[in-house]
């Protein structure tokens, strides 16, 4: 007798069930269940829709309060004050004109003083009456003109670089370069102490951002060798992580210089790549200006990215990052605050070139400057009650109580007090000004002065000697 065809696909049925794994046929019925409970009990499960009256609609209305679109800010909070107090006329060289009083100038950053020079001056005006005031336009889009591409070859070339890119504002230009290259589940070491403009590149990254002390090489070693362990349990992920060491040449937070020969050990020991932001080392530190790597006699091709602002020595505006030719040319397309700001002012193109140009033709700029800084440092460091942080040799010192209390604002009012009461004596400083919900480690309160090669010897005299009468004059009061 025949086996009828329906019988056969039944007898499969069958056995194909049986066969099947536990764990198949358990997920199938769980599917079914969920599927046929979403059919039929979806309906009595929405919730009951309110239907408001048109009264109940205006009472809500009217409770209703938007929050505000930024926080409140006191009348009294101190930056408002400064920039109602200390208002500047005429430009801020050595000295400074604020609220008609001259005054010595130790707060700006203008370290080799290029803001009052004349040939600088000269070459602004020549470059003003051929190219106008701005460029109107990024690089990419027809705001790329001749004096730009002088300025990033004369950076190359001082920087002893295959090429540089230049950046119309300085805080972009390492905000812009980090994210260029690192990107989400890249690896990123950092020193804790490192500038805002570092910080905001670093969460534009959207990386994993791993702090180690400032200027702690054996705290940053023990975070490389936790991941070199992470990354022999993963290989085929470690293969595709990129890892980075970001630090400053010279820490505007704390003016100490960091160990660069221990981090270039470090990167060939542990395969990571290092960023170097100099900023206040550029045109600074070694014996020709060029920085960190100079001043440590360190290969510069060790280094895989170097950024700099063109803001402080310089006295222009703008920054630029140098490095090989493929690398900067990556920037070119992905650095963001390249290919869309308007490209840097031709005629502060033309006169960071001429600065520069001054810089290599004038090395005894560097030399004042460092006697003055060690001048500076060893005066600050008498100050009874306070101590200086930052290294002998660099343009930036920060002045700190040696004792602080527990209450950051009375500090801040302290020092404030200070540099008030040093400004009356015709000596201009200024507080060190932090975002300070924002910083990663919020540094302590501190009064930060500014050398300019400039200053003479009884200048800084008179500087020590102010600075000292406000400080046992405030101290007294406050004790």
């Amino acid at each position: 007798m025949a086996i009828l065809p329906a019988t056969w696909d039944m007898y499969d049925l069958i056995q194909g069930f049986i066969q099947a794994p536990a764990y198949h046929l358990v997920f199938e019925a769980l599917l079914i269940v969920w599927i046929f409970k979403l059919l039929l009990f979806s309906k009595s499960y929405a919730p009951e829709r309110t239907v408001l009256t048109e009264k109940e609609k205006a009472d809500l209305i009217a409770d209703w309060q938007p929050e505000p679109l930024a926080p409140d800010v006191p009348d009294d909070h101190p930056v408002l004050q400064s920039m109602e107090q200390n208002m500047i006329s005429g430009r801020p060289d050595k000295y400074v004109n604020i609220n008609g009083k001259r005054c010595i100038n130790m707060a700006t950053l203008d370290f080799l003083g290029m803001i009052n020079d004349k040939s600088i001056e000269a070459k602004a005006i020549a470059a003003l009456k051929v190219y106008g005031v701005g460029s109107c336009g990024p690089r990419g889009f027809y705001g790329t003109m001749d004096v730009h591409l002088e300025l990033e070859e004369k950076l190359a070339k001082f920087m002893n670089c295959e090429e540089a890119i230049l950046y119309s504002y300085g805080f972009a230009t390492i905000a812009s370069a980090i994210p260029a290259y690192s990107k989400r589940g890249d690896i990123v070491f950092c020193d804790e102490g490192v500038c805002f403009s570092i910080q905001k590149g670093l969460v534009a990254s959207r990386s994993i951002v791993k702090f180690f002390k400032h200027n702690d090489m054996a705290d940053l070693e023990r975070l490389l060798i936790e991941q070199q362990q992470n990354d022999k349990k993963n290989p085929k992920k470690a293969k595709v992580t990129r890892r980075f060491i970001v630090t400053e040449g010279l820490f505007v937070n704390y003016g100490d210089i960091c160990p660069l020969p221990q981090l270039v050990e470090l990167k060939w020991k542990y395969k990571v790549r290092i960023f170097l932001e100099e900023s206040l080392s550029f045109g600074v530190l070694g014996k020709t200006g060029r920085g960190v790597t100079e001043y440590f006699n360190v290969n510069i091709e060790e280094i895989d990215l170097i950024a700099a602002s063109l803001e402080n020595s310089i006295a222009s505006i703008g920054g630029f990052c140098c490095g090989r030719k493929y690398v900067i040319d990556h920037q070119r397309l992905s650095g963001l605050g390249y290919c869309f700001s308007a490209s840097l002012p031709p005629m502060l193109a033309s006169a960071a070139t001429q600065a520069i140009s001054i810089l290599e033709n004038q090395p005894v700029l560097l030399t004042q400057l460092e006697e003055n800084c060690k001048l500076m440092h060893e005066g600050l460091s008498k100050l009874e009650g306070f101590c200086v942080l930052g290294d002998p040799v660099a343009p930036i010192k920060h002045v700190r109580l040696s004792e602080p209390s527990d209450d950051r604002d009375l500090d801040m009012k302290t020092l404030q007090m200070i540099v008030d009461h040093s400004m009356q004596q015709g000596v201009a400083l200024t507080l060190a000004r932090y975002l300070e919900k924002e910083e990663h480690v919020l540094p302590c309160p501190s009064i930060r002065v500014s050398v300019n090669c400039k200053l003479e010897k009884d200048e800084i005299d008179r500087v020590l000697s102010s600075m000292t009468a406000s400080v046992n004059k405030v101290m007294s009061a406050t004790s």
